[in-house]
């Protein structure tokens, strides 16, 4: 007799204690044996998928639906809960609209609050102290050019400039998940609130002198952002363990060069933006 077709796979991060305390109950009821259980932490990198990375997976709770689509979030819990019985109920609720957007809101603030109890399980690879500092930097400086897009936006009159701005805030929030995803909340800088402060203020300031103090000082920001990934990736490729960790760095540097690369003080502002969206 061949086994039942999963209703769906649930990747779930099994190096954290509460996850797999509350993944451990979901198991346990009715309906858990038409559902396919993945550890994230554990599992080999094929069965997470190709459209699945294992950081992704490890940073919010994923569902591969049946047509091989995949949600995650609140929106997974929905999916798992539809093919629990005891829970169809709570997935029906989930289903407005309103229900699903404050579901989202406690589950971001769970994610938020799960850093400070996620631990590496044991034999898994833990990142070296130089490591971690060097990831320190990294994430005061995507903070830095977060906030700073961010004090453009607050300032600026200019449509097309706020519209360029707009843009590269998008690609430095991602910049930012990924280096978060990386490191622990204990090793990150503890003057934070400054460095935020700085880099509004100087967005702020350089949108109120115009469009080219603007140009220059993206320029300058995502040289230096460039630089400093591209030093860390050779530094590290070495060393197997930390393939992984090299791969998130080579994306947001191919990003910082793309956006440095259209930035020429004078050229039109709507080519640019197409090219940042490319």
């Amino acid at each position: 007799m061949s086994a039942p077709v999963a209703t769906c796979t649930v990747y779930f991060d099994g190096a954290c204690p509460l996850c797999r305390r509350e993944i451990a109950h979901y198991q346990s009821q009715e309906g858990a044996a038409s559902i396919a259980w993945i550890d994230a932490a554990s599992c080999d990198a094929a069965m997470l998928g190709a459209d699945l990375g294992r950081e992704a997976a490890l940073a919010r709770l994923h569902v591969r639906l049946a047509d091989g689509s995949l949600v995650s979030g609140a929106s997974a819990f929905a999916a798992m809960w539809t093919s629990l019985p005891a829970y169809r109920w709570l997935a029906s609720i989930a289903s407005r609209r309103l229900v699903m957007k404050v579901l989202e809101g406690a589950y971001s603030g769970f994610l938020r609050l799960r850093r400070l109890w996620r631990r590496p399980q044991p034999g898994t690879f833990a990142l070296p102290p130089a490591v971690l500092a060097e990831l320190r930097a990294a994430h005061t400086g995507e903070v830095c050019a977060v906030q700073f897009y961010r004090g453009i936006l607050k300032v600026s009159v200019d449509g097309d400039l706020r519209a360029f701005a707009a843009r590269h805030l998008a690609a430095e929030h991602l910049h930012l998940r990924r280096i978060r995803r990386w490191l622990p909340v204990s090793s990150r800088s503890r003057v934070l609130p400054a460095w935020r402060a700085a880099g509004w203020l100087t967005g702020a300031v350089v949108a109120l002198i115009g469009r080219q103090a603007v140009f220059a000082a993206v320029a300058a920001l995502e040289r230096f952002a460039d630089r400093h990934y591209t030093a860390r990736i050779e530094r590290w490729s070495a060393h197997p363990a930390l393939d992984e960790l090299c791969s998130t760095l080579a994306a947001c540097s191919r990003r910082e060069s793309v956006q440095r690369r259209i930035l020429p003080v004078g050229v039109d502002m709507r080519a640019m933006s197409h090219s940042a969206e490319r």
